[in-house]
């Protein structure tokens, strides 16, 4: 039985060959984060459909939106270096971040805003659902900035 899989030849993960992994592995750390953000609310409504009001996954898509937005600038376009284009220049590309990050910040407050008010203050039996949604939009906005800050661009060529 040993001689049998010793000679079994399982091909390499083309991901992983170069020298730098960096990219790679905050990527998919960052779509784990994202996953399991997800993952949260999605086991609380379901479990709980009763307690979770159908306005709390406003806060989610929000967090959403902001990732993409975070993520669609470049550290270029911010800086300037490779951005001349557009009605706005790099001025643009840095208001389209901030916006970015105060929807993913507030996507955040909001969430904590409903566990406290709606589940901690008042005589609730299960807090699920309320923990869910802040660990759902704290884990987006994790990765958003994992997915922004952990990669390096120098890579890109």
């Amino acid at each position: 039985m040993a001689s049998l899989l010793e000679n079994m030849n399982i091909p390499p993960c083309i991901w992983f060959e170069s020298g730098d992994k960096r990219n790679a592995v905050a990527s998919i750390v960052a779509g784990i984060l994202f996953f399991i953000g997800w993952w949260f609310i999605i086991d609380a409504a379901s479990v709980y459909p009763q307690l979770m009001n159908g306005a709390y996954h406003v806060c989610g898509i929000f967090g959403t939106i902001s990732l993409v937005m975070v993520n669609s600038v470049s550290n270029a376009q911010v800086r300037g270096d490779a951005y001349e284009g557009g009605c706005m220049g790099p001025r643009g590309a840095r208001i389209w971040l901030f916006l970015g990050f105060v929807m993913g910040f507030a996507s955040v407050i909001a969430s904590c805003w409903i566990l406290f008010a709606n589940f901690v203050a008042t005589e609730v039996v299960h807090q699920w659902p309320g923990v869910g949604l802040f660990l759902q939009n704290s884990f987006i906005f994790i990765a958003s900035l994992l997915y922004k800050f952990g990669r390096s661009e120098d890579l890109w060529g």
